[in-house]
């Protein structure tokens, strides 16, 4: 019997033990998207007769006689299905690669399936938008007790009809904005231009190329290390390669000699060079030993599996305190220092810090309250629902084009040219729409694979990853022990800051140097202290590799600093919010971590962390009030409440530069297109590049076509990481545009004989005196003159600004069994002028959701062997719909001098607060200070069974 799929039926027959997915996408329904093959995450969900199922573990052949409905099928006689319109209308989605199949299920809620959403969305997950959007967009109503303003002052004003903030609040009604922004431009909610292909699955991700656009398309799969340590003495091919649909197999010997860093950055030289495509030595479980190449994913499957290795057992070493000790193994001990750029390869260390500011000695004599603890942070994996991968192929002038799920297409090129010894010009590398990053997507970690077997057997080769490889050989966020000891006076000063730091890169130092130098920055700079010590050391261990994650470092950092701050305040009787106003930075005031000298090029573009922190606790005070007023304040005799706090600071760019190169153009139409080189995943810089563009050429958003993530379309960009895609990039982008308005506005000064003065450029054309000119026209003027209307803007990062982040909680914890419950969440942010203030509060709702996770039960568990054993979702839990409280969010009122039109970065940093703010309203309600993530019921159980560590004198 035929299946239907959306009303049409299909002759093809499912393979024996297929899946419905696979069945579905063969047949061209690319909308239908793997997220984990495991039934876990819901990004699959179809219709079979009506119900909602995870196709990735519906057996094909049970729809044979049924009627399949995909996301393609759900619109029905050119019209939306409602859901896809509330989706759009809300903007409930930020990368989109759950989406189609968080609509598939809601599609089918009935009243009563709506008013429990966190049982009936369940089985879908999301990472990107902590779900508040989400619950909008399935409901059909706006949430109403949060504000979508973009200033402080935007704040006031939505509380005065919605209650939910305080209207005297001061630090916000000092900075009301009156100026309404205008329609698709600066402030506007402009919905993201892919809003529409996100909810019909049209939006293309990386795999999503239908077959006949790859001709002889083959598959590539792994074999992986069962070993933490071991060198391959031989590998056997004869039986893998006698599998039917086998076409070659790739080992060590067929890899380039060269060693790379899977890091990207846009110098190569801020990571270690220790890494091979195929390597003799494996050091970590999982770590790649063979490619096998075949017609099939299947056959690809089963040769490797047929693979004959014989290894030869190494000695290992999991902790890095151990990998330091003389006599432990040496990972990489056989590399040149200097030349693979290693601090100490013999002794594990990739890279270290050793400074002192003033003297801690002295700040702890004058100290007269002392906090001394050791705090630690755990491996987390970023879950970016689309996996790793990449399809090689090479064009008609015999280059080599690899389409990717990267941050950073330019720089994967750069990386495949210096590996492969090819010239760049050589290379195309194009990211389609990319599901998800959080910085694990700034890695060479499938493109130098579909490149080794596309140029040797000259057809296109596709690699997906399944969710375990993600877990077990990917990266994760850097485990960090921080042993802490500070001091303070008791008029509320801090005399020392005294921090050894020890992070985990696992196998391979990718990002290993950066994240250490810049947890160690930002989050002592932060804080006035004439007295601070760092000691640190990144360091190798036979475990999976660690690399860049949300925050880059400040997160882990910030835990540790956080909490100490609020034990000193604790330890010298004074609030902890006024313990932090008395001490952190103010405008004009030194930034100093490591260095004597503050970095020349970080300003203080706008300071808006005062604001933030009378907004969070004006918020916290009129949370607590409502409660009273409900007489929901007393929980019962097992329950305790408490509040807490925590800053956050991040330079706006990272160091050592960051370039972008943009070009914008004026169209035959009279609309425009800009040409940019940054990614979307789900970080909006879409939206950001056409409000900026419209607003420099006095359009709206919707006349600005977007095109990016392209090797081909502009000279470069270094990527989508650090925060950089609207300060850097979106820089480049209001740089070109604002030169291409005066340009427009030369021609129809020359066409109308009216000097430019007198010229006023509007949306559709030009005004001159009197008489207006169409932009379509004006386009035809100049083609005829041979003037080019098209102009190219080039930012490279520097200078820098700041941005802050306060986060305070209101938590309710049983003494008995450990329950946490979160009363309220509220987040303050500084980010500037906000580009677009939804946009920029579902990042921030993102980052706290994920933050939530990584404090409360997120972990990548390795056992004594050095094996991931939390290697599919359903061990690995990140926050489902019911894990995560609705935040309030309000934003400062600043005007960055710094950023384009005023706006400054806000995509990492809103992570970074909430773990300490979490761990400090913990320590309020019980005393108990919990000082290793995560702490999870069962943790806070017997941490309050205890009475838990506080070291203080």
């Amino acid at each position: 019997m035929a299946i239907e799929i959306n009303g049409t039926a299909i002759p093809a027959t499912p393979r024996p033990g297929q899946c419905l997915r696979t069945f579905l996408r063969e047949q061209g329904n690319l909308g239908v998207k793997k997220g984990c093959d495991g039934g876990d995450c819901g990004a699959c969900t179809v219709h079979v007769d009506g119900t909602p199922v995870h196709s990735c573990i519906y057996p094909a052949v049970r729809a044979e006689g049924k009627a399949v409905t995909t996301i393609e099928g759900l619109a029905q006689g050119g019209a939306l299905h409602p859901v896809q319109e509330q989706f759009l209308a809300e903007q409930g989605f930020q990368c989109g690669f759950c989406t189609a199949g968080m609509m598939m299920t809601a599609a089918t809620f009935d009243d009563e399936q709506k008013a429990n959403l966190p049982r009936s969305l369940k089985g879908n997950l999301c990472r990107c938008t902590g779900y508040r959007s989400i619950a909008d967009a399935v409901c059909g109503t706006r949430d109403k007790h949060n504000h979508d303003g973009g200033t402080a002052g935007d704040a006031v004003r939505a509380a005065s009809a919605t209650g939910s903030a305080a209207a005297g609040s001061t630090a916000a009604s000092s900075a009301a904005s009156t100026t309404a922004p205008r329609a698709g431009q600066l402030g506007d909610n402009v919905p993201a231009p892919a809003g529409l292909g996100v909810v019909t699955g049209n939006a293309r991700y990386t795999l999503d190329v239908p077959a006949e656009e790859l001709q002889g398309l083959l598959h590539l799969k792994l074999l992986r290390s069962p070993h933490a340590h071991a060198r391959i003495v031989s590998i056997d091919r004869t039986a893998a390669l006698q599998v039917p649909g086998v076409v070659a197999v790739f080992t060590h010997e067929d890899a380039p000699a060269q060693h790379f860093s899977t890091a990207q950055h846009e110098l190569y030289t801020d990571d270690p060079d220790d890494t091979r495509v195929l390597d003799h030595v494996v050091r970590f479980i999982g770590q790649r030993v063979a490619a096998v190449v075949a017609e099939s994913v299947g056959a690809a499957e089963a040769g490797a599996r047929a693979l004959h290795v014989e290894y030869e057992v190494l000695d290992t070493v999991f902790s890095p305190q151990d990998a330091m000790l003389p006599g432990a193994p040496a990972l990489h001990g056989d590399k040149d220092a200097v030349k693979a750029r290693i601090s100490r390869p013999r002794q594990n260390v990739v890279a270290e810090l050793h400074s002192e500011l003033g003297s801690v000695a002295d700040g702890f004599a004058a100290a007269e309250f002392i906090h001394e603890h050791t705090y630690r942070t755990q491996r987390v994996q970023h879950v970016a629902l689309e996996t790793h991968s990449a399809i090689a192929w090479l064009d008609e002038a015999d280059r080599l084009v690899v389409r990717t799920s990267s941050q950073v297409p330019f720089l994967v090129r750069r990386t495949l040219g210096r590996v492969f010894d090819l010239p760049e010009d050589r290379i195309r590398v194009v990211a389609g729409r990319v599901g998800g990053g959080f910085g694990g997507k700034q890695e060479v970690l499938t493109e130098d694979l579909v490149a080794l077997a596309t140029l040797s057997l000259r057809r296109p080769v596709q690699v997906e990853f399944t969710r375990t490889e993600q877990f077990t050989a990917t990266t994760t966020r850097h485990p960090f022990t921080i042993k802490l000891k500070a001091g303070a006076s008791t008029d509320g000063l801090l005399t020392a800051l005294q921090l050894d730091v020890v992070t985990n890169t696992g196998a391979y130092g990718n990002h290993a140097p950066g994240v250490m130098f810049h947890g160690c920055g930002e989050s002592l700079a932060v804080y006035k202290c004439a007295n601070k010590k760092v000691d640190a050391h990144a360091v190798y261990t036979n475990t999976v590799p660690a690399g860049a994650f949300r925050g880059y470092g400040l997160s882990q950092m910030i835990f540790a600093i956080e909490s100490a701050i609020d034990e000193l305040a604790v330890g010298i009787g004074m609030d902890p919010l006024e313990f932090r106003r008395r001490n952190m930075v103010r405008e004009g005031d030194d930034m100093l971590s490591t260095n004597p000298e503050p970095e020349e090029d970080v300003h203080y573009g706008s300071y808006g962390l005062d604001q933030c922190i009378s907004l969070v606790r004006d918020a916290l005070d009129r949370g607590k009030q409502r409660y009273r007023d409900a007489g929901l304040d007393d929980l019962g005799p097992d329950w305790v409440t408490g509040e807490g706090s925590a800053l956050s600071m991040i330079d706006t760019v990272p160091p050592r530069g960051h370039f972008a190169h943009t070009r914008v153009s004026l169209l035959p139409d009279g609309t425009f297109a800009a040409d940019v080189g940054t990614a979307e995943f789900g970080n909006g810089t879409t939206t950001v590049h056409a409000q900026l563009a419209a607003t420099a050429l006095s359009t709206t958003a919707g006349k600005v076509a977007v095109r990016q993530s392209d090797t081909d379309l502009v000279e470069h960009d270094t990527g989508a990481f650090g925060s950089a895609g609207t300060v850097v990039a979106g820089k480049a982008t209001l740089l070109a545009a604002t030169s291409l308005a005066s340009r427009i506005i030369t021609v129809a000064a020359a066409l109308t004989g009216v000097p430019e003065t007198e010229c006023v450029l509007d949306d559709g054309g030009v005004a001159c005196a009197g008489r207006r000119i169409l932009l379509a026209d004006i386009h035809d003027a100049a083609r005829h003159q041979g003037v080019q209307l098209a102009v190219e803007g080039n930012w490279d990062g520097t200078p820098r600004s700041v941005a802050f982040n306060v986060h305070g909680f209101r938590v309710a914890v049983n003494t008995g069994t450990g329950e946490l419950r979160i009363l309220q969440s509220v987040q303050a942010a500084d980010a500037g002028v906000v580009v677009n203030p939804r946009q920029c509060r579902g990042q921030i709702e993102g980052g706290i959701a994920q933050a939530l996770g990584a404090a409360l039960y997120e972990e990548v568990r390795v056992d004594d062997a050095g094996r991931v054993t939390t290697d599919i979702l359903r061990q690995y839990h990140i926050p489902s719909f019911a894990d995560v409280p609705r935040s309030e969010v309000y934003f400062a009122s600043t005007n960055d001098q710094v950023g384009p039109l005023g706006a400054k970065s806000m995509s990492e940093s809103p992570f970074n607060p909430v773990a300490p703010a979490l761990a400090n309203a913990i320590r309020n309600a019980t005393g108990v200070r919990f000082a290793e993530l995560p702490f999870g019921r069962d943790k806070i159980y017997l941490g309050l069974k205890k009475g838990g560590p506080v070291h203080s004198r």
